[in-house]
């Protein structure tokens, strides 16, 4: 409210473009009834967990049957934390195995180490298995020792050439999985 104050005091006193006004006019109208692709806007909404959730809340909003006692943003919040601090934070060593790679997976600040250990306990318990991987992970003093195998030879250079990072990116489960969080289908960590 403050930064359409402080807009219309310039536009008020000349200081602004008419494009920039006309950009603040039509934001504070908006229908947001109708989804940012209905109305032409771009569908990004800027960092991408803010994007993530407003997504998520945009679908739990155009659902009827949405129970929003169940709802949990805040778990989902909490969670995407935890998906920035291991994948910008976190350190990862791979080391070749029969049939794929171990890594040790380390982070400098406890909340690095417990997205660490919540987030690969989170992956193996939900997709060892899938792609034909054996995922084994323990929890370590600076975070997890994971191991990821296949047993065919596509697929153990597959995971090397994924490595830690890439392995626990791919796959599009992460869209339905941050969906069961905020309808609480899903508990966080």
């Amino acid at each position: 409210m403050r930064h359409l104050k402080i807009i219309a005091l310039a536009v008020g006193l000349g200081l602004a473009t008419p494009a920039i006004s006309q950009e603040h006019q039509h934001t504070a109208v908006m229908d947001h009834t109708s989804g940012s692709a209905a109305r032409g806007l771009p569908r990004e909404m800027g960092q991408s967990a803010f994007a993530a959730m407003g997504e998520i809340a945009e679908r739990l909003e155009a659902d009827p049957d949405t129970d929003w006692s169940k709802v949990d943003m805040d778990g989902l919040r909490r969670h995407l934390v935890e998906m920035d601090d291991v994948m910008l934070r976190a350190k990862a060593v791979a080391t070749p195995v029969p049939g794929g790679a171990r890594f040790l997976v380390s982070g400098d600040s406890p909340s690095v180490r417990q997205a660490i250990q919540d987030m690969v306990g989170m992956h193996t318990s939900m997709l060892n298995g899938d792609h034909g991987r054996h995922e084994t992970w323990e929890m370590t003093a600076t975070g997890a020792r994971w191991t990821v195998t296949a047993a065919d030879p596509h697929g153990e250079a597959e995971i090397r050439g994924l490595g830690f990072f890439g392995l626990l990116a791919s796959g599009n489960h992460h869209q339905r999985h941050h969906l069961m969080m905020a309808t609480g289908a899903m508990q966080h960590g």
